[in-house]
């Protein structure tokens, strides 16, 4: 699969049955549709994140073309107070996420150190989550 930012190869990364693809070149990370909630223990921690995503139609950020379909994504916000922006295919075959934002929704999610999606990422990424300062700045 190739990255919808940069057009490089992907490579797929997988823990506990969860599959994420990752560019090595821009850093980005795709989720397939349903692996995200995959990632989130408890039904809290999932209605949280995903009833916090809203299609963002004021952004004027470059569309994105979804990985699977080629087809452009919407942008759609994630959070309530502090809010991210990353980008979701129209026909629901996942989720991008641009450096850094995955780590910034997950740190706004206050999860625990412990938790599923923050030891995943630690390993695949050799960064300890709790600590890390997340600096995402949006692109335009």
């Amino acid at each position: 699969m190739d990255c919808p930012v940069c057009k490089k190869s992907m490579v797929v990364l997988e823990l506990d049955a969860v599959e994420i693809d990752h560019c090595m070149a821009c850093g980005g990370i795709w989720l397939d549709a349903g692996e995200l909630e995959l990632l989130l223990d408890a039904a809290s921690e999932r209605n949280a994140v995903l009833g916090s995503l809203v299609p963002d139609k004021e952004i004027k950020e470059k569309k994105r073309r979804c990985p699977i379909c080629l087809k452009k994504m919407e942008k759609v916000s994630c959070g309530k107070d502090k809010k991210v922006l990353i980008d979701k295919c129209r026909k629901n075959h996942g989720l991008w996420f641009d450096r850094n934002e995955l780590c910034e929704v997950i740190s706004r999610a206050s999860l625990d150190k412990n938790n599923k999606i923050v030891a995943m990422l630690s390993d695949m990424f050799g960064k300890n989550m709790a600590k890390q300062k997340c600096t995402h700045k949006p692109e335009s």
